[in-house]
């Protein structure tokens, strides 16, 4: 088996194995504290040894409280024959996330005041949260909701907001150098598989996956609640912060749009190139690569202007802008292998980058040094010895004049960062180049 389809047969192994850990964490019932998150972990932790945090319950992080941990036990409305409309039982989203208890009587008007749906989407259980205001409620398909005749309804929610404390799950791969990579992914969302079961099981294999391999830098993974999460994250280790030099947010990464990247706020950060560039050189597909806006996951946080991180967002389709966002059609039949295998190596593509880059100083900087006597040519791994095949390192040797990285030159010379990588590599061993 040649390289290729080796490679090709490795990644189909693991998109599977990615799919077949999002589809176990599904069911659960996540929410931004509680026994889902503390779940999660415990199955992430099968693979991985995740070092589990508890910040309290009312611990400030900068301008928020850590709130009340929410427990939910059993929710339903019967009607007035005892029939179950909607059963927490058979979807985690009937019941409006953080909701308070209650257990009474109401009419169907008063019904429909606590009751959330899409009427575009009739069809569809919408995913609704109130976690910082308290308030009852639950989510249902329009069309069902329209359908329930007049009549007295028991509305039960059995939950609990107490005292305890936010969970998030931290893990550290050790590279030889103690400068950071952060990979982050919210572990809060309940039963929606794009959004974020694939965010979780992709970087819990990513992970799996680096620990077999010495690196370079520190990979941080982190598994954290949305927005409080990080905060909480951020509050509690402001001294590492100075030590990260890149760090994405991973979300939405199995469906079959995209992919999406999203700038940090700087906008010009080496993870801000590594992934522009990597996106650029995608066989037959093209990417899309936005600027930084306030909005969307984690990325808000670390790039505030407080911490202005280098920190960008990866997914797929951005969130959003698919219409299974956020809804009971983000199910595991919504995301496919195949995409969540393209995804992780989009990803390992960047640490590639990360890895490997370094700033060359040609040996030889007068005119071009004779690379056919010194057999480069035909040393360019399956490239035909022509000027064509010749030109990653014609490109090196005519940059590497001490103030280029590989990238820079992947960039100016819009060959792939691979080529120039191997250009290099050979240049190199035969005494062409030296580090800067």
């Amino acid at each position: 088996m040649d390289d290729g389809a080796q490679q090709l047969n490795t990644s189909a192994r693991l998109g599977e194995e990615i799919y077949e850990l999002a589809v176990e964490l599904f069911p659960i019932a996540r929410s931004i504290t509680g026994a889902g998150v503390r779940d999660t972990l415990r199955v992430l932790s099968r693979h991985l040894p995740i070092e589990v945090h508890e910040v309290a319950t009312e611990t400030p992080v900068f301008d928020w409280v850590i709130p009340k941990e929410w427990i939910i036990r059993e929710a339903y409305i019967e009607n007035e024959l005892g029939n179950r409309i909607v059963d927490f039982r058979h979807s985690n989203l009937h019941v409006l996330n953080y909701s308070v208890p209650v257990d009474k009587m109401v009419s169907l008007a008063d019904l429909k005041e606590h009751v959330f749906t899409i009427p575009e989407q009739p069809d569809l259980i919408p995913y609704r949260t109130s976690y910082y205001s308290e308030r009852w409620g639950f989510c249902m398909p329009h069309n069902l909701l329209m359908s329930l005749p007049e009549g007295r309804y028991r509305v039960h929610i059995d939950s609990e907001l107490r005292q305890g404390a936010l969970t998030y799950g931290e893990y550290l791969h050790k590279g030889t150098s103690d400068r950071e990579f952060l990979l982050t992914t919210h572990i809060c969302h309940p039963s929606m598989a794009n959004d974020n079961c694939s965010g979780l099981a992709l970087l819990t294999v990513l992970a799996e996956e680096l620990r077999a391999r010495q690196t370079r830098y520190s990979y941080r993974f982190l598994f954290i609640p949305g927005t409080i999460g990080s905060l909480a994250w951020l509050a509690a280790n402001e001294d590492k912060i100075p030590q990260i030099d890149h760090g994405l947010v991973v979300s939405c990464v199995g469906d079959s749009q995209g992919p999406t990247y999203k700038r940090s706020r700087r906008g010009d950060a080496f993870i801000d190139r590594a992934m522009a560039h990597v996106l650029s050189h995608l066989p037959g597909q093209s990417a899309n690569v936005v600027d930084f806006s306030p909005y969307g996951y984690d990325e808000r946080q670390f790039c505030s202007p407080g911490f202005n991180m280098p920190v960008g967002l990866f997914q797929r389709g951005a969130h959003g802008t698919f219409p299974q966002y956020h809804t009971s059609a983000d199910d595991v039949d919504f995301i496919r292998a195949e995409h969540l295998a393209h995804s992780y190596d989009i990803l390992t593509d960047v640490i590639d980058v990360v890895e490997e880059d370094w700033v060359p100083l040609n040996l030889s900087p007068k005119g071009e040094p004779q690379l056919g006597r010194r057999g480069l040519y035909a040393a360019l791994g399956g490239l035909q010895a022509s000027s064509h095949g010749a030109m990653p390192m014609l490109w090196v040797l005519n940059l590497a004049d001490g103030s280029n990285s590989l990238l820079a030159m992947a960039e100016r010379s819009g060959l792939s960062f691979a080529d120039v990588a191997e250009a290099a590599r050979l240049l190199r061993e035969h005494g062409l180049l030296s580090a800067q």
